[in-house]
């Protein structure tokens, strides 16, 4: 596990915007996996799941609830965008969490951020807003929005 958690956090180093603040460190992504009802997928540069020792262009981090399952963190090394690995990764956590018995997806993201056209396009729909939650690096602040998908079809 130490391997895909290494990979991972390559992928996270890579992926995300440091101006943001989205990226989350090692300790906070191993004590959500430990927690028992965090799941990771790590994805391929060919969109498949990726092989033993082999890099990660991306992966995916969500949490089981109650009939839902949230979309914590969702990260494409910039190489590899534009591939169509985002939308195999949501499909991915679609299949799995209907496994785990979830009827809809949630995901919490800042305004503007340029992944929402994926969102939408996988079926996701605006539910919610928090003004104001993120705080860039610079100190500006950004409302998140909520979004949820009905997965139980």
């Amino acid at each position: 596990m130490n391997d895909d958690i290494d990979r991972l956090m390559a992928v996270m180093s890579a992926g995300f915007d440091p101006i943001w603040g989205e990226a989350w460190n090692r300790r906070q992504v191993e004590d959500a996996i430990a927690f028992g009802f965090t799941h990771y997928f790590l994805i391929s540069p060919d969109g498949k799941p990726v092989p033993e020792g082999e890099i990660a262009a991306g992966f995916s981090l969500s949490r089981t609830g109650f009939e839902e399952e949230e979309l914590l963190l969702l990260a494409v090394r910039p190489e590899y965008r534009r591939r169509g690995l985002g939308l195999i990764m949501l499909n991915s956590l679609r299949e799995a969490a209907r496994a785990r018995g979830a009827k809809r997806l949630l995901l919490e993201m800042r305004r503007g951020n340029p992944a929402e056209s994926l969102y939408k396009y996988f079926g996701f729909s605006e539910i919610g807003e928090r003004p104001d939650y993120y705080r860039t690096a610079d100190g500006q602040r950004i409302d998140a929005i909520t979004f949820a998908c009905d997965i139980s079809r």
